[in-house]
């Protein structure tokens, strides 16, 4: 039975970093001056980048582990430095359930599943 949690604190550089890996320099993701003007009032996280700290919880949980396939939503925004728990729990086998949860007003960032083959 799988049972991940874990707690993470994104940063600025973070973002960056995954911009430029991503090639989604969206300024959204990138330009605190610029989201300082918008609703959010500052950066957002990439989905995936989100996403990729999940499936990394679930490599080193179990390095043999692939995906088949994913459904993900983001309801709300991840933002630097505000802390998200990360959880992931086996519903069946081979299917995982994912829910990132921001810990200052408990919403959720991520909901979703994978589909998983070992």
């Amino acid at each position: 039975m799988i049972e991940l949690q874990e707690s993470w604190t994104p940063t600025q550089a973070e973002f960056d970093a995954f911009a430029a890996v991503s090639g989604d320099n969206n300024a959204i993701h990138v330009d605190p001056t610029f989201c300082a003007t918008t609703t959010f009032g500052r950066t957002v996280s990439h989905g995936m980048l989100i996403y990729t700290k999940l499936w990394g919880m679930l490599k080193r949980d179990n390095s043999a582990i692939r995906q088949v396939s994913q459904k993900l939503m983001f309801p709300n925004p991840a933002f630097t430095e505000e802390e998200l728990e990360l959880k992931i729990t086996e519903k069946a086998p081979g299917l995982v359930e994912m829910r990132v949860i921001r810990l200052a007003d408990g919403a959720e960032c991520l909901l979703g599943e994978a589909e998983i083959s070992c």
